[in-house]
């Protein structure tokens, strides 16, 4: 997952998920009302499995590998929050949201213009449309490229060098080497 992905989903989030796959698990069963038939179904791996994880018995647990980590994982994040991530996700789309990043950011001008790409640090409130894109885009299994360069540098470029259109039409904006992006709904 890319770092405007990772962004968009921290910001989708009133509390952390649970770290370690043991507080993971006990989340999913939790979630399936102790149901380990249903969390082994859901993972893709027999009820028995399932159990050996979880089991209290001393030298009867057996930790998942890295594949089962990850289904864990997986698993955690479609579950975590729902009605929340909803929520936020309505009023970002509505209101829109800020983005805090550092990136290189500019456009292609003549040489020795002060406003060449560069790494820059942006803070910048942008419209519910961007956020509409940005979670369409995610939803529609688009790469971090298509959701960083073509739909977060227009938006930053209206906003930022053109001044939401009123200047500097027609300029091709860089926005490349994402650092990290942080989101705040506003």
């Amino acid at each position: 997952m890319g770092e405007i992905a990772q962004g968009l989903e921290r910001a989708l989030r009133t509390r952390p998920v649970p770290s370690g796959t043991e507080a993971r698990l006990r989340f999913l069963l939790k979630a399936h009302r102790g149901s380990t038939w249903e969390v082994a179904a859901v993972l893709g791996v027999s009820q028995r499995t399932v159990q050996r994880w979880v089991t209290k018995k001393p030298g009867g647990r057996r930790p998942p590998g890295p594949a089962q980590i990850q289904a864990i994982e997986a698993a955690v994040l479609a579950k975590w929050q729902p009605r929340i991530r909803a929520r936020l996700q309505a009023r970002a789309e509505s209101e829109g949201f800020v983005l805090h990043t550092r990136a290189r950011f500019g456009f292609a001008a003549a040489a020795g213009s002060s406003d060449d790409p560069r790494v820059r640090r942006i803070t910048q409130g942008l419209s519910g449309e961007v956020a509409r894109e940005l979670f369409a885009a995610r939803d529609a299994g688009a790469g971090e490229q298509q959701q960083q360069m073509v739909i977060l540098a227009r938006a930053l470029g209206h906003a930022y060098f053109r001044d939401s259109g009123q200047r500097a039409h027609g300029v091709h904006i860089a926005f490349t080497d994402v650092e990290f992006a942080d989101f705040s709904i506003r």
